[in-house]
C-alpha cells in the first residue's frame, strides 16, 4: 500500500491507495482530484465504494500506519525513498536523476523555477546557484505533484505555499529534504533543502580559524559559564561552528541541551529541542523549560527577541555556558543589537564572553588551480589591508567537470573574534556605541573579515574576487 498521502487528505477527498496505482474512491471524491492522481502517477485504477465501507478501510490504514511507525526508523510519518530503487515512470526517473546529481556535487539546495516557456532547474553549490537542466511546461504539473506526493503534502491545493519533508537514502548515505512550495503566475516553485544525515561534523580546527582567534574562542568555550555569540548572515556557517564548539567541549559528565529552528545536525551525546511555535514551543519557552533539565551547556538557535536574550543572559550568568546567534553585520555590532532588543547594557557586559562574526568563501578547486601573477589593484589592496608585500603569485581555479566550471569546491569560513575583557565590559557598561566599541577591540587585536579573507587568499586557499564578493571593500 502506498504511504505518499496524509491522512488529512484522504479523509477529505475519500480517496485510499490499496495496491499500486490502485485506488478506493467514493461518490464524494472530486474529479479534479483523481486527474491530479493521474499527473502524478500516469494511468491509475479507481474502486467506487460506499461511504461507510471507505471509513472502514480508512480506519484499518491508520492503525496499519500506526504499527508500522512504530518499528520503523521514520520523521513525521515519512518512509525513506530509496533512489537507487530506481521506476519505469518518467516522472520519478527525472526526480531521482536530479536528486542524485544534487547530492552527487554537494548540493545544499535544489530549485524548480517555472516561466512561461520553460521550467529551470538550479542548483545551490557553495552558497551560489547554477542552472543544470530545464523541464517542459507540459511535465512540470507530474514532476510537482511526485514532490508533494513524496513529502506528504496536499496534492489538490496549488493555491497556497506549503511545507514537507522527504527523505532518501542511496544505498548507506540519508539524506533529509525539506520541501517548499510557493504559487507564482506560470506554477508552483519549489524549493528543496538538502540535509545529508551522514555528513560529518566539521571539527573547530577544520574551520579555517587563525591562530590568534583559534586559541581565544578555545579558551572561552572551556569556561564554566558565559555567553558565547557567533553572528552572521543566514547561510555564514554559524550553525556549524556552534556544533563545532560543542563537538570539542562535549564529555559524558556535561549535560549539553539545545533548542534549534530546525535542527540541523543530529549529535550523539547532546539533547535537541525542535521549535515547533504552532503548539507555543517558541526559543523562549524551550528554553525555559531547558533550565529545569539541569543544564551545563545550552545551545540556542538564535537569539530573536527580548524575551530570549534576557534568559540567555540571565543563565549565562548563573552557571551555565550558552551558545547562540545573532544576525549583525560585524561582532562589535551585536552590543548595539542587543541594547535595541532591550537588554541592559550591564548585564550584556557582566554576561558576554566573546563574539564570532563569520562569513564563507569558496575554496579554489584542488582539481583545476593554477598560479598568477596578481594584478595592480590586488597587490594594493593585500598591501593596504595586510600591511605586508604580497606573494608574487597568487592561485585561482580554471574551471572543471569536478566543480561544474565554477574553479571552486568546498567553502571555508572567515572570521573575526571579539573577546569582552574588562576594559570591554567598562565600555559596554558606559556605551553600545558601536564605532567606540570596534575602535577598542582593534587596539587589542582584532583583525576584520577582509583581513582574515585576505589572509587566506594570500595562503592559496580562496582568490581575492571572492573575498571582495563576499565581505565587500
Amino acid at each position: 500500500m502506498d504511504k505518499g498521502f496524509p491522512v488529512d487528505f484522504m479523509r477529505r477527498y475519500y480517496v485510499l491507495p490499496f495496491e499500486e496505482g490502485k485506488f478506493y474512491i467514493t461518490e464524494k471524491t472530486p474529479f479534479y482530484v483523481i486527474e491530479d492522481l493521474r499527473f502524478a502517477f500516469g494511468a491509475v485504477e479507481t474502486v467506487l465504494i460506499d461511504e461507510e465501507t471507505f471509513s472502514e478501510k480508512l480506519e484499518d490504514y491508520i492503525s496499519s500506519l500506526e504499527s508500522k511507525l512504530e518499528e520503523d526508523e521514520t520523521f513525521d510519518g515519512a518512509a525513506f525513498e530509496d533512489l537507487l530503487a530506481g521506476s519505469d515512470t518518467p516522472v520519478i526517473q527525472l526526480l531521482n536523476t536530479i536528486f542524485l546529481k544534487a547530492i552527487k556535487v554537494g548540493a545544499s539546495d535544489i530549485h524548480f523555477e517555472p516561466y512561461e516557456k520553460d521550467i529551470i532547474v538550479k542548483f545551490r553549490l557553495d552558497g551560489v546557484l547554477h542552472e543544470v537542466t530545464r523541464i517542459s511546461v507540459s511535465s512540470y504539473p507530474k514532476v510537482v505533484s511526485r514532490i508533494k506526493v513524496i513529502s506528504r503534502l496536499n496534492v489538490a491545493e496549488k493555491r497556497l505555499p506549503q511545507d514537507g519533508r522527504i527523505k532518501v537514502k542511496i544505498g548507506k548515505k540519508q539524506i533529509d529534504m525539506r520541501v517548499s512550495t510557493l504559487p507564482t503566475v506560470f506554477g508552483e516553485r519549489v524549493v528543496i533543502r538538502l540535509l545529508d544525515r551522514s555528513h560529518k561534523l566539521l571539527t573547530l580546527k577544520e574551520l579555517g580559524f587563525s591562530d590568534r582567534d583559534y586559541a581565544i574562542f578555545e579558551e572561552v568555550i572551556t569556561k564554566p559559564h558565559g555567553l558565547i555569540l557567533v553572528t552572521g548572515p543566514t547561510g555564514s556557517g554559524k550553525t556549524t561552528t556552534l556544533y563545532a564548539a560543542i563537538q570539542r567541549i562535549w564529555t559524558p559528565e556535561k549535560n549539553i541541551l539545545t533548542v534549534e529552528d530546525p535542527v540541523e545536525y543530529q549529535m550523539e551525546g547532546i539533547n535537541q529541542v525542535q521549535v515547533n511555535p504552532k503548539i507555543g514551543l517558541t526559543f523562549a519557552a524551550g528554553l525555559r523549560s531547558i533550565l529545569r533539565q539541569d543544564p551545563d551547556v545550552i545551545m540556542i538557535g538564535e537569539i530573536r527577541d527580548l524575551e530570549t536574550a534576557e534568559i540567555a543572559v540571565r543563565a549565562s550568568m548563573t552557571g551555565h555556558l550558552v551558545l547562540s546567534t545573532l544576525h549583525t553585520n560585524d561582532a562589535p555590532s551585536s552590543i548595539a543589537r542587543l541594547t535595541d532588543m532591550g537588554v541592559e547594557p550591564f548585564l550584556i557586559a557582566s554576561s558576554l564572553e566573546c563574539v564570532v562574526a563569520q562569513r564563507l568563501v569558496r575554496r579554489i578547486c584542488p582539481d583545476c588551480s593554477y598560479t598568477y601573477k596578481p594584478s595592480e589593484k590586488e597587490i594594493e589592496l593585500i598591501r593596504r589591508v595586510l600591511g605586508k608585500e604580497p606573494p608574487e603569485t597568487l592561485v585561482k581555479g580554471k574551471g572543471c567537470d569536478k566543480c561544474l566550471g565554477t574553479g571552486y569546491s568546498g567553502r571555508i569560513g572567515i572570521y573575526q573574534v571579539m573577546r569582552i575583557d574588562e576594559e570591554m565590559r567598562s565600555l559596554i557598561t558606559r556605551t553600545s556605541e558601536t564605532e567606540r566599541i570596534r575602535e577598542l577591540a582593534f587596539k587589542k587585536g582584532m583583525k576584520t573579515l577582509l583581513y582574515d579573507g585576505l589572509e587566506k587568499v594570500v595562503s592559496g586557499i580562496t582568490t581575492v574576487e571572492e573575498v571582495l564578493q563576499v565581505v565587500g571593500k
